[in-house]
């Protein structure tokens, strides 16, 4: 985390959301700007901040359009989240209609298209590696890892399948995702130790062909009602797995989003991004949380 700056008297923000994942975005392009984690964490805080998700800081960058640094609401930075992507495309087509939009992030460089009230994202290719994802120990493919959940949840399936689409994920397929206490069993999970970087858990339950219901758990941010790397990471165990073939629905609380692939490999994501207000935080407030 960069150190404590001087901060102005007031930094404006904007609100953007993709199927109810919100963002607390701050353009830094043209300012000297360094926030500290507790003050990250006051503005992510939706009792006494503005209240999100994820914090999206926007920088300069001589690789892309623009750069995009992803804090969740304990102020600690991760490498991607799809929904984010899409919404700062959308931001930067309306400056000056470009299109399409690359977007540099720690996960690698993501080019978005917009598409009416749309954004298609080009997630990059998956990493399946065992040490990729990260996973705990080793073992030959991270299709079906062996797992012992009883004691979380006695009707857990025996395995998960693991895909690293910028950050890890855990995913379970089981008959009713709705049937499980989300809330109860997430914290676990995404702990286990498994998963010595943590990981994103997603339950999953199929709809009908190519359509497949998702709940998520984020690490560090609880339930949310989206998860666009989530829904990338389904989408691929999918098509591992043999039980979708093609472009996937999938269904998260805050809407659907579309998953397919290219010719190369690449996961592309579809959906909506959309603001929702704009503001300003006071210099002041937040230098209160200076850490």
């Amino acid at each position: 985390m960069t150190s404590s700056a001087a901060l102005p008297d007031s930094l404006p923000f904007r609100k953007m959301q993709g199927l109810g994942n919100d963002f607390v975005v701050i353009d830094a392009r043209k300012l000297s700007l360094a926030l500290t984690q507790p003050q990250l964490a006051r503005i992510a805080d939706r009792r006494f901040g503005v209240g999100c998700d994820q914090l999206i800081l926007l920088e300069d960058t001589p690789h892309a359009d623009v750069r995009m640094r992803i804090f969740n609401p304990d102020g600690g930075e991760v490498g991607a989240c799809g929904n984010a992507t899409r919404c700062i495309a959308a931001l930067v087509h309306t400056e000056d209609g470009r299109d399409p939009v690359r977007i540099e992030t720690k996960a690698g460089i993501l080019v978005g298209h917009v598409e009416g009230r749309e954004v298609a994202v080009d997630m990059g290719l998956p990493a399946l590696g065992w040490a990729e994802i990260p996973l705990a120990g080793s073992g030959p493919d991270t299709l079906r890892v062996p797992f012992d959940g009883a004691a979380i949840h006695p009707r857990l399936p025996g395995w998960f399948s693991a895909v690293n689409m910028g950050n890890p994920h855990g995913i379970f397929f089981v008959e009713d995702a709705e049937a499980f206490p989300l809330e109860a069993i997430g914290p676990r999970l995404e702990t286990h130790p498994v998963f010595p970087e943590k990981a994103n858990i997603s339950l999953v339950s199929t709809e009908g062909p190519n359509r497949f219901r998702v709940r998520v758990w984020e690490r560090a941010a609880g339930i949310t009602l989206a998860c666009g790397t989530a829904a990338c990471a389904v989408g691929v165990a999918t098509w591992r797995l043999g039980l979708a073939d093609g472009a996937v629905a999938i269904r998260l609380p805050g809407g659907t989003l579309r998953i397919d692939r290219d010719s190369r490999g690449h996961v592309i994501m579809t959906g909506p991004a959309a603001t929702s207000f704009t503001g300003a935080l006071d210099g002041a407030w937040l230098a209160e949380a200076r850490g």
